[in-house]
Parts: C-alpha cells; structure tokens; sequence
C-alpha cells in the first residue's frame, strides 16, 4: 500500500486509481437490494426488462458501496482516513451483473482550514467505470484531510 498523504502533501490535478477491481455478481445485486433498496429493477431480471434500466441494474447506493470499497482499499490513501464532509453523486449509466468496477479520481480543490490548522479539505472528483471505461457513478466530495503534524 501507498504512504499516507496528507493536506501538504496533495495538489491540484493530481490523480489516483484503485489497485484492484472489483466484479460485480448478480447474487450479491439482488442481495443488496433485498436487503436496502427493494425495487424490481435491482431484484428481478424479468420485472427489469421495461423499466428504463432494461435490464436487472444494481442499486446507486450499491455502486456507491463498491466504489467506496475501492478507494480505501488503496485507491485514495487519505492518511485519517477517507471522510467525506459534503458531495454530489451521479450514475450515468446503470452498474449490471459482470461489470468490472474500477475507480479513478483528481483532487479539484485544496482548502486548508482557517480555524483549524491541524486540517483541511479538499474537492476530489472520483469516477467510477465499468470494464469498457465507461462512468457508472460519478462523485465530486469533499473530504476533510489532516495536515503533517509539524515538531516543536
């Protein structure tokens, strides 16, 4: 795994990736569903079919679980780890059983805080794509990052 990073350590455009990836299986989609989010289109291939989705699709909620997943299995090593303070979530396409989840993202922002200089936060795009590169989720967030601590 990647050395922790910290608020100094970043700058703008810099970029990351997962290390791994990760396969999405139609058993563990319904699961998730059954369990969070009991639509018909996340439950039942059939009842899928005339919806929008055409077809089963995982929940967004689902996809947001596996992309985070992802980022902290070395995608994103936020030292404190990653903790999101506000964002904007997207999914442009529907995740479906085989895809093959990776995740990309880029610092947008880096804000250190005024009142607490032993933090900051940054803006991070982080987009998540299936195996033909295209974005089934898209995430601007802001994290709180702490700063390197600094020796007396």
């Amino acid at each position: 795994m990647a050395d922790l990073l910290y608020l100094d350590d970043l700058n703008i455009g810099q970029r990351f990736a997962s290390m791994g990836s990760l396969m999405v299986e139609e058993a563990r989609i319904k699961s998730f569903a059954a369990e969070f989010d009991p639509q018909p289109f996340h439950l039942d291939d059939a009842a899928a079919k005339p919806t929008l989705f055409g077809g089963l699709a995982a929940s967004g909620w689902h996809t947001a679980a596996m992309t985070m997943r992802l980022v902290t299995d070395g995608g994103i090593p936020i030292a404190g780890g990653i903790i999101g303070a506000s964002g904007e979530l997207s999914w442009p396409k529907p995740t479906r059983p085989g895809d093959v989840l990776k995740v990309s993202a880029e610092v947008l922002e880096i804000t250190p805080s005024k009142s607490r200089p032993d933090r900051g936060m940054i803006t991070m795009r982080i987009e998540t794509q299936n195996q033909n590169g295209e974005a089934v989720q898209v995430f601007t967030v802001k994290m709180v990052v702490p700063r390197r601590t600094t020796a007396a």
